[in-house]
C-alpha cells in the first residue's frame, strides 16, 4: 500500500523524536527523495557532508533534520497503473523426470511486497528469472502494465537482483555515476542523485571504497542503490538478505518496505528468503512453494480463517514430558532437532498453550505461534 506524503513526514518525526534516530534519518530521506526536487537533494546532501566535516552532534543534526521535515510540502503522487504484472498458471518443466515449476500464479500491484518462499530447490529462483524475462516458460500467460512501449524500456523498469552478484571494478561512487549516466542521468543532476543514493542505503562512508573493500551487506546496499537510479517499477530480489547479519536483514527489509510505498516513485517488490519470519513481517503476500507447486499463498488484506492453533517449542524436556502435558487436546506432537512442533486442534489456543506450560516444570527456551506462518510447512 502506498504511504500518503504527510504520513510519511510524520514517521521519520516520531523516529527521531523517540530517539530511533537511524530509522528517521532513513525516512527523511525517503521524504527527500519523494520530492523529486534537485534543490531538496541539495540540503540533504549538504547537511550530511556538514556533519561529516564538522562532525555535528546527534543534538544538532537531527534538530536540522526536524527542522527540514516541518518545511516540506506535499508532492505530486504517481497516478500511473495501481498493478503492475499479472502472472497465470505458469509452468516450466526442465524435461522428463525433472523439476518442474506448475500453475504459479500472482499479482504484482505498486507498493506491495510479495514474499516467496520455500527450502532450496523449489523454484523460487526459476519463477522470478521468469517474471524477469530470463527464462522462457512452457505454460501461461504473463501481463506487464508498466508503460514502456517496447522490449528494451520494458526491462529497464522490470529487475532481477542475483543472489550472487558480479564483480565490479573501479570505486562504488564512480560505478553509481556511470550507471546514471547510462540511463539519462547527466551533468548536475547525476551527481545529485548518486550522493542521494549513497545516502539513502547508508555508503556515504564507503563510497570510495571498491568491490572487494565491502562486506556481503554492503556489496548488496550497493546493487539496491545502483537498481535504484533506474527508477524500477519492478524488482525481482533472489535471496537478498543471504550472508547479512540480524541487523542488516532488519534494515534491509525496512528499506525496501519504504521504497516500495513512496507517493511519488512507487514499486511493486517480489523476494525470496530464508529468513521467514523477517520477510512475513514487511511482506503483504506470502507464496510458498514446495517442489514447483504453490502449496499456500496469504494475503495480509484477507484474513484467513483457521481451526489449529501451532507452536515451536524449544526445550530439553523429552517427549513423555510434551505429550502429557497436552494430552488433554486433540493434538500431533512432532520432534525434530530440538524443536517440537505442537497442533492444537482449537484455534486460538495460543494464550492457553503458553498459560499450561507456565504452570508446568517445563524450562522453555524459545516458543512461537506458527498458526500463521510459513513456518508450518517446512516439517
Amino acid at each position: 500500500m502506498i504511504q500518503d506524503f504527510p504520513s510519511r513526514i510524520n514517521t521519520a518525526k516520531d523516529a527521531i523524536e523517540h530517539g530511533n534516530y537511524q530509522y528517521g534519518f532513513r525516512a527523511f530521506v525517503d521524504c527527500v527523495l519523494d520530492t523529486n526536487d534537485p534543490e531538496w537533494f541539495k540540503k540533504c546532501i549538504d547537511l550530511v557532508s556538514e556533519k561529516e566535516d564538522y562532525h555535528l552532534k546527534d543534538e544538532q543534526f537531527y534538530g536540522k533534520v526536524l527542522k527540514y521535515l516541518g518545511q516540506m510540502k506535499g508532492v505530486v503522487v504517481d497516478k500511473g497503473f495501481t498493478q503492475l504484472l499479472e502472472a497465470e498458471n505458469i509452468s516450466r518443466s526442465y524435461g522428463a523426470g525433472r523439476f518442474a515449476l506448475q500453475n504459479v500464479s500472482l499479482n504484482i500491484n505498486v507498493g506491495e511486497i510479495i514474499g516467496l518462499v520455500g527450502e532450496n530447490g523449489n523454484g523460487k529462483t526459476t519463477l522470478l528469472r521468469i517474471l524477469a524475462q530470463e527464462l522462457a516458460f512452457d505454460q501461461g500467460q504473463i501481463k506487464y502494465y508498466l508503460l514502456e512501449d517496447n522490449n528494451y524500456d520494458r526491462r529497464t523498469k522490470l529487475v532481477y537482483i542475483p543472489q550472487r552478484t558480479p564483480i565490479w571494478y573501479g570505486s562504488l561512487y564512480d560505478n553509481l555515476k556511470f550507471t546514471a549516466s547510462n540511463y539519462g542521468i547527466k551533468g548536475e543532476l547525476n551527481q545529485l542523485i548518486v550522493d542521494m543514493m549513497i545516502i539513502r542505503f547508508g555508503l556515504w562512508e564507503y563510497r570510495k571504497l571498491n568491490w572487494s573493500e565491502l562486506s556481503s551487506g554492503y556489496k548488496m546496499r550497493f546493487e539496491l542503490a545502483r537498481t535504484f537510479l533506474r527508477k524500477p517499477r519492478i524488482l525481482l530480489l533472489d535471496e537478498p538478505l543471504g550472508n547479512l547479519d540480524v541487523k542488516s536483514q532488519q534494515i534491509i527489509l525496512e528499506d525496501l518496505k519504504g521504497l516500495a510505498q513512496s507517493p511519488s516513485n512507487p514499486i511493486g517488490i517480489v523476494l525470496s528468503s530464508q529468513q521467514l519470519f523477517e520477510v512475513e513481517k514487511i511482506a503483504d503476500k506470502v507464496l510458498f512453494l514446495r517442489k514447483g507447486v504453490p502449496e499456500f499463498f496469504s494475503d495480509k488484506q484477507v484474513q484467513e480463517e483457521i481451526s489449529f492453533t501451532i507452536i515451536e517449542l524449544e526445550t530439553d524436556a523429552v517427549l513423555e514430558q510434551i505429550q502429557e502435558l497436552f494430552a488433554k487436546y486433540p493434538s500431533k506432537i512432532m520432534f525434530n532437532g530440538g524443536t517440537y512442533t505442537i497442533e492444537i486442534g482449537q484455534p486460538n489456543a495460543y494464550k492457553e498453550i503458553l498459560a499450561r506450560l507456565a504452570g508446568s516444570d517445563i524450562e522453555i527456551r524459545y516458543i512461537r505461534d506458527i498458526s500463521n506462518s510459513t513456518r508450518r510447512f517446512f516439517n
